[in-house]
């Protein structure tokens, strides 16, 4: 896998073994960060990815020029690899061991843009939803394929690729102002 853009386009990062993780492709990637980019500016944002997986989302949105990016990964293999591709970048991601639902409860700052793309049939969007309400300063995008209730954010924009959405949304009670 390859960084698609920024300061580190182009450098390769190692996949976990795709039994265990689902790496969101590089062309998805890329346009993820195409919409963000027309609706914030990255200099002096946070991005949190909850379900880092390969640990690319972070790195993107460093290398695109966020000031910060947070991984959350639990699955003790996986986090053998993120770790692994971190340690080529400064300025890399930090890396949280744990569950992100316990670990997103727990955090008190708040973040400009948060990532979820759990495994897919896990039944967990929503309680990731409600596990980040009060760190959320922002934009939310969600990548899934069935569909989720959104209770307490309201719709940005919605893209289909595949068999897979990706959808920005924000908190109701969100002010971009």
């Amino acid at each position: 896998m390859n960084i698609t853009a920024g300061k580190f386009k182009g450098q390769k990062i190692i996949a976990p073994d795709e039994k265990i993780t689902r790496p969101t492709l590089s062309k998805v990637r890329m346009s993820i960060f195409n919409m963000l980019q027309a609706m914030i500016d990255f200099e002096g944002a946070s991005f949190l990815d909850m379900y880092a997986g390969s640990g690319i989302m972070a790195l993107e949105a460093v290398s695109r020029g966020f000031s910060k990016a947070v991984a959350i990964e639990k699955h003790p293999k996986v986090v053998q690899v993120i770790k692994n591709n971190y340690k080529k970048f400064q300025n890399a991601p930090e890396l949280i061991t744990g569950d992100s639902l316990k670990v997103t409860e727990k955090m008190n700052e708040k973040f400009d843009v948060i990532y979820i793309d759990p495994p897919y049939f896990a039944g967990i969007y929503e309680k990731s939803l409600s596990a980040i309400k009060d760190i959320s300063g922002g934009i939310v995008i969600l990548e899934h394929v069935n569909t989720v209730e959104l209770s307490g954010y309201e719709l940005i924009k919605q893209k289909k690729y595949g068999d897979k959405y990706i959808t920005f949304i924000h908190p109701t009670d969100y002010s971009n102002s």
